[in-house]
């Protein structure tokens, strides 16, 4: 569906590139460090914690690792995708004879579950440019009401990604609107990066040894790449497991890229097969050293712990990265063998924020006290279980209401 002309390889120079034209329009986000968080990852799993798992009989690795955490869920929108969509729409602005055509007036159209919907839709208003935003007609509703509160046009479509590109298609053909995808974009891939760039300078004097980011359509993993080519970071990616839906996992070790993803994971921004593009960056120039993989359950526990010891609201995909790093024992059997005595510094990138009180098939999370009340106090709607912004709570885990309020009114992520 690319309408973008060829193009010299994507470059670190690229990313640097990008960052300077976005600084006006986003964040740099903050970089948390936990103490909590760094003592478990250094611990030993059980024999009884392995049990019925791959490793199961295995020793348990003992690696040393100290988490840098960018927080992505603090820049606007509420997701890293902002990166990418500022960068593509400068690009277009700056593209010759796209004005004198009438492209402004044209505006311009992506497909997406929602972090991209808004990302775009916010940038266009910005750029007084027209947004058409294809969604699936699943996609959670307080992503649907962010994507139109930005000014963007929304046509609904089925939920697989032949479905929502036909629709595109559409829209394009009536609108003239230029196509900016959500990933398989060498703008949005340069944008991407710009997180890891940030990283990267916000930790100095501390050379990173690796940064791990979540991998959907893989344009975060791409860009964080591209990033660290000229450096010894290494780089790695993390999926969930549930459904097939580590379909890059997958690919990267069989060399075979899957064109196919049909998985309800609870990590539901990373429900997306790998991009043509993506691919190119993470396997064929080989600048991802590896890529893996963690179940629905490492994925909750890993969220809860977030919320309980960082006190930081992400959502599940945003996870998958420390998941990895606590309960995956080739990973953390790796970290082991390369980082020794010393141990690693390891950069997890928390992609994003959004979704939050949503949970494969809808289904409310496992009983937990202290995420009720986050869930509770967060004001995002269920329709298994309605809307609950001001619920009542007490003891040492409630949080007075409107503590913390939806992306829709918090001025804090436009």
């Amino acid at each position: 569906m690319s309408t973008e002309p060829s193009q010299p390889p994507l470059t670190r120079a690229s990313v640097e590139e990008a960052h300077a034209l976005i600084k006006p329009y986003i964040h740099e986000t903050p970089v948390l460090t936990n103490t909590a968080l760094n003592n478990l990852a250094s611990t030993p799993r059980t024999a009884a914690e392995l049990e019925g798992t791959e490793w199961a009989g295995r020793e348990p690795a003992n690696p040393i690792i100290r988490f840098h955490f960018k927080c992505e869920n603090f820049q606007k929108i509420g997701a890293f995708k902002a990166r990418g969509a500022f960068h593509a729409i400068e690009r277009l602005k700056q593209e010759p004879g796209w004005e004198e055509s009438g492209g402004r007036d044209k505006g311009v159209v992506t497909h997406s579950s929602g972090n991209h919907a808004q990302a775009l839709s916010l940038a266009a208003s910005i750029a007084h440019i027209p947004a058409f935003v294809v969604m699936p007609a699943i996609s959670p509703p307080p992503k649907i009401a962010a994507t139109k509160g930005y000014g963007a046009t929304i046509t609904f479509s089925g939920p697989t990604a032949p479905e929502r590109e036909a629709v595109t298609n559409q829209v394009m053909k009536f609108t003239g609107a230029r196509l900016i995808p959500p990933y398989d974009h060498p703008h949005i891939i340069a944008g991407q990066g710009t997180a890891a760039l940030e990283l990267e300078s916000q930790v100095s004097p501390v050379s990173l040894n690796a940064v791990i980011t979540p991998c959907g359509g893989g344009g975060l993993l791409s860009g964080t790449a591209l990033t660290f080519s000229e450096s010894k970071t290494k780089v790695f990616g993390a999926e969930p497991n549930f459904e097939g839906a580590n379909d890059a996992q997958r690919g990267y070790y069989s060399g075979k890229r899957v064109e196919s993803v049909k998985s309800l994971t609870v990590a539901d921004g990373l429900r997306t097969f790998l991009g043509k593009l993506p691919w190119e960056i993470i396997y064929e120039r080989r600048l991802v050293d590896g890529i893996y993989s963690v179940s629905e359950d490492e994925i909750k526990k890993a969220l809860r712990l977030v919320y309980e010891r960082m006190k930081v609201v992400v959502e599940p995909s945003a996870v998958v990265g420390l998941a990895v790093a606590l309960y995956n024992e080739d990973f953390r059997k790796m970290v082991e063998t390369e980082g020794g005595k010393e141990g690693w510094d390891l950069g997890v990138v928390f992609s994003g924020g959004n979704n939050v009180g949503h949970t494969n098939n809808n289904k409310r999370w496992p009983a937990s006290r202290s995420l009720e009340c986050w869930i509770g106090v967060a004001g995002y709607e269920n329709p298994r279980w309605g809307f609950a912004s001001n619920r009542k709570v007490s003891g040492s885990n409630a949080w007075p209401p409107g503590s913390l309020i939806s992306r829709e009114t918090s001025s804090q992520y436009r």
